[in-house]
Formats: structure tokens, C-alpha cells, sequence
């Protein structure tokens, strides 16, 4: 029941000056790219798990929805409060306490408004390696990498953060708090409602603490960049490389020359290589506890006598990796191309051997239906996660581009459910996905879905219509 006195009363459990309204609100109400724009009563940063459940204890009382958001650097407008009743946002950016590293049992305890770039460094400060790893890891937090199961970079070794998670403590859609925060590597007592929550975008849960896993700390890395000889010999590369590197294989990415070229010249990167008309490079990355140059050299040079590669650069100081993996970090259109606006943009993942097959299947979608467009993908091979946008050649053509995007969007959405894959692989499914989402999973397991949902948060307090297409 509204009383007219909200604020206040959210000011009362968080503090004065951490329920915000406005305009003092306004930024945590769009997302980051500034395409969706929400409204809420009050956007309210709590300083702890209880201050967390105070709020959505408010909130279940007072028919209030609740949307929770870290860094605010998600894909999928699932942190955005476009909902269909009142609602906060919920903002985890004063958790941000590092409780523990354990070196001994080679795990961290952290807060859940904690950025990745923070573990990271808490994690190499006592010679460990916190693994997951993206452009966005000084903004993007753990909480909001758990509720997507996010991905990255290094998702080829150490998998993806569904692999990184041992424990949570959660905060349900009554107020209720769950504590799950163990660092257990067994437990067969139970259904394992740590995962549940991996991936549930805020929709089952909110997140407080983590208990993660830590790696070894790998003090030699080496990454170089090759020129692709063809699209098609990209897994024979693959299988090469995996062969040789196995344990040592952290990163295999796939990258468009044109979008290596344009993040050169607005970077002012002198081109480390000369593509020499080549449509893809790849940039691979080695990393262990003992020296591992020789070995990616035998790598390129058996890539070379097979005719894998037609060139390749190794980065043989920390300043020239930094410039290979800037240019890795910045290949989104979103800054290229200013008529990424209107493109159709998938974050789609298809087993790592049909990589090939979705690129040219796409590519005669877009002769077919644009034929100026411009097919731009780029991204984790190890995984077979692909980046895919399909974008009009120049700014002109927008509006036209913008008309023939729903049959563009829907053919090549049925490419990638056909060749067995998803059309959400990290980013999640949040609002952006939700008219597309549906027939990529039998009607069944959708069903389950919504079960647990309202097992969990009867209400539906927690970020209603993220995440869950309509029944």
C-alpha cells in the first residue's frame, strides 16, 4: 500500500543521502548506452545485507518491485527499472568490501558491489588470480557477473562464472535472507541453490556475498596476433593450438580487420601487423606459471607451415600486450559505428565447429535482405560465443535499415536456434531478449521457469518482466 511518504520511509532504513530521487536518481535509470530509460520511485544504495533486506522487506509490503543494479554495464536492459508498477532501484555500489582472500583454501569472500578489476588486483596482490576478465571489469561488479553467469575472456580455461561461484548469501523477494556463503566443493545434502541463483538475473534473489574460487597466478603471459589465411581454417587454428597449449591456452579470439583497423585509428595504435586483405585475425594468449614463449612459438610456426596463418606479431613487452588487448576491449561497434543504433545485434553463442556456418549464413541473410549491410562479428572461439552485429554500410541508411531489422533480426535468430545455439550467451536475457527469446527452449522448460520463480518470489517482487518471456 502507497503512503505518499515513500522516500522518507526508504530514507529512514538506507540513510538521507542514499534514497535518491530526481534528477540525484536520474543516471541509475537509464542503462549504460542510453537506450532504455526507466522510472522508479527511488533509486536506493543500502550499505549492507541488512539495510538490503530492510528494503525489500518495504518493498514486498508495499507492492513495490525491486531492480537491482551493480555497475550498471549489462546488455540486455535487465538493471533497468521498465516495469509495469512502482519500483525502486536497488544499488549495490557501496558493497564493495573485500571481507577475505584465503590464500590457503584459494578462495575470496567479497561484497557483491565489488568490481572485477578490484578482485583481480585483491587476487594478484597475494599471488592469485581471480580469472573472469572483460572490457568493462573497472565498472562491471560480481553481483551483477553472478546474476548473468557472465562470461569474458577467459572463459576457454577457466570457464565461465557459474565455474568461479562456491557460495552466496541471497536476499529473497520477502525480505528473508539466505546464507549460503560456504566454501564447500562437495555437498551432496540438497538441491544446489547456489546455481539456481547463478544466471537468474535478479529475478529469484538479490545477491550480498560471494564466496569465489581463485586461480594459480600466472607471472608469464604472452599474446600474440595473426592474420586468419580463411574463415574456414579457423578450427583447424583451434585444434592446432589447443593441441600444443592445453594447459596453458587462456584466450583465442576472433577478430573482424575492420574493426581492428578502425580501433587502431581512433586509438592512434600503429597496426601491429598488415592484415594484407585477410577479413579475420585472431588473438591468442598464453599464460602459466613457467615460461611459455617458446611455446607459442612452435605454435605460430606449425600454424604457418600448415598455411593457418599468413602473418603473426608477439607482443614482447607489457606496453605492446596492453595495446593488443586494447584493441580487443574497444572492437564493439557501440563507439565505431555510429549507425550501431539500429543494428541487429546478437550476443549468440553455437558450438565452436558451426562458428564458419553461422558467419556465412548471415552473411547471405544480409545479401538477401540488406544487401549494403555490413556483417560485423567478433569474439570468444574457445567458447563459440559470437558478437554479431548485421549493420547499414553508412549513417544514410538508417531508416531504411531500421524498416527491414525485424525480418532481419527474426531469420537470423532461426540460424542460430537451427544450428543448435543460444541467443544469449553472457550477456543474459534481461528485457532486450524478451520477444526473442521464446522458441529457443521447449514451451516445458519455460514452464519450469516460471515454477521456480513463483517458488521463490510469489509476488513477483524482484525484477517482474526481466529474464521470464510471457507465458
Amino acid at each position: 500500500m502507497r503512503t505518499g511518504n515513500e522516500l522518507d520511509e526508504l530514507r529512514a532504513i538506507v540513510g538521507v543521502d542514499h534514497a535518491l530521487a530526481g534528477d540525484d536518481a536520474a543516471e541509475l535509470l537509464v542503462d549504460f548506452r542510453q537506450i532504455l530509460h526507466g522510472t522508479a520511485l527511488a533509486a536506493v544504495r543500502p550499505a549492507d545485507t541488512a539495510e538490503v533486506a530492510a528494503v525489500v522487506r518495504w518493498c514486498a509490503e508495499h507492492g513495490v518491485a525491486v531492480v537491482t543494479q551493480g555497475g550498471n554495464t549489462g546488455l540486455s536492459g535487465g538493471a533497468t527499472p521498465v516495469v509495469d508498477r512502482p519500483a525502486i532501484v536497488l544499488s549495490t555500489r557501496r558493497l564493495n568490501e573485500i571481507e577475505d582472500v584465503d590464500v590457503a583454501g584459494w578462495t575470496m569472500t567479497v561484497q557483491a558491489g565489488t568490481t572485477i578489476e578490484a578482485m583481480q588486483e585483491a587476487a594478484a596482490a597475494r599471488d592469485r588470480k581471480f580469472a573472469p576478465d572483460w572490457g568493462a571489469r573497472g565498472t562491471a561488479t560480481i553481483g551483477g557477473a553472478i546474476a548473468t553467469n557472465a562470461g569474458g575472456l577467459n572463459v576457454l580455461r577457466y570457464g565461465t562464472m557459474r565455474e568461479q561461484v562456491m557460495g552466496l548469501e541471497v536476499v529473497l523477494g520477502d525480505g528473508r535472507v539466505w546464507d549460503g556463503l560456504r566454501a564447500l566443493r562437495k555437498d551432496a545434502t540438497g538441491y544446489d541453490l547456489t546455481q539456481l541463483i547463478v544466471g537468474s538475473e535478479g529475478t529469484l534473489g538479490i545477491v550480498t556475498r560471494a564466496i569465489v574460487r581463485l586461480h594459480a597466478a600466472t607471472p608469464y603471459e604472452q599474446t600474440a596476433l595473426a592474420t586468419l589465411a580463411g574463415l574456414d581454417l579457423l578450427m583447424p587454428l583451434y585444434s592446432l593450438v589447443r593441441e600444443r597449449g592445453a594447459d596453458e591456452l587462456t584466450a583465442f579470439e576472433l577478430m573482424p580487420t575492420a574493426g581492428v583497423e578502425r580501433v587502431c585509428e581512433r586509438f592512434g595504435i600503429e597496426p601491429p601487423l598488415d592484415p594484407a586483405g585477410a577479413e579475420f585475425v585472431v588473438l591468442i594468449k598464453l599464460a602459466s606459471t613457467r615460461p611459455v614463449d617458446e611455446l607459442l612459438a612452435r605454435c605460430l610456426a606449425d600454424a604457418a607451415g600448415h598455411e593457418f596463418v599468413a602473418d603473426a606479431v608477439v607482443a614482447s613487452t607489457p606496453e605492446q600486450e596492453a595495446r593488443l588487448w586494447t584493441i580487443r576491449d574497444e572492437l564493439s561497434p557501440t563507439t565505431l559505428y555510429p549507425q550501431q543504433s539500429v543494428a541487429v545485434k546478437l550476443d549468440a553463442a553455437v558450438p565452436i565447429d558451426r562458428i564458419e556456418t553461422l558467419h556465412r549464413r548471415v552473411e547471405a541473410i544480409a545479401a538477401e535482405v540488406a544487401p549494403d549491410a555490413l556483417v560485423y562479428d567478433f569474439g570468444h572461439v574457445g567458447d563459440g560465443n559470437v558478437h554479431l552485429y548485421v549493420l547499414p554500410a553508412d549513417g544514410d541508411a538508417v531508416d531504411d535499415f531500421a524498416a527491414i531489422r525485424p525480418e532481419l533480426t527474426r531469420r537470423i535468430d532461426e540460424v542460430v536456434v537451427e544450428l543448435g545455439g543460444t541467443l544469449s550467451a553472457e550477456h543474459g536475457i534481461g528485457r532486450a531478449l524478451l520477444d526473442r527469446i521464446g522458441p529457443q527452449k521447449p514451451p516445458v522448460e519455460w514452464e519450469l521457469m516460471r515454477a521456480v520463480k513463483a517458488a521463490l518470489d510469489p509476488d513477483d517482487v524482484l525484477n517482474p518482466g526481466a529474464l521470464l518471456p510471457p507465458s
